[in-house]
């Protein structure tokens, strides 16, 4: 059963010029692991604005409550390169409450623009 389906679009250049202007908002908006790849190369910007809109999308598929953390919706990429997420806190909590008990995720840059799909399932 679908409990929630949440999608968000980032402008990759106006994300970059967030991130610009207030360099404590990578701090705030991703754990460490996020924003280096296994290399430990640090992410490129469109890499990091289509995990944001991903956080976004978490959230408007819990039904956008109040409260959430944005350290607590977390970009996994596994070995394949499939993207999953990986929930605790106060998302974790909201997915409970809900039924949620998988999650599917598609992320997507192009053209400038970051765009990311996440359905919640019970």
């Amino acid at each position: 059963m679908i409990i929630g389906v949440g999608i968000d679009v980032a402008e990759i250049d106006r994300f970059a010029d967030a991130m610009e202007r207030t360099p404590s908002m990578a701090e705030r908006l991703f754990l460490e692991r996020e924003l280096f790849l296994p290399s430990g190369e640090r992410r490129g910007i469109a890499s990091l604005a289509v995990r944001f809109a991903a956080k976004e999308a978490v959230a408007k598929a819990l039904g956008a409550p109040g409260g959430l953390h944005w350290t607590d919706a977390e970009v996994v990429t596994e070995d394949s390169g499939r993207p999953r997420l990986a929930v605790r806190g106060t998302v974790a909590a909201r997915a409970a409450e809900l039924g949620v008990r998988h999650w599917h995720v598609s992320l997507s840059h192009d053209a400038g623009v970051a765009s990311a799909v996440v359905i919640a399932e019970g």
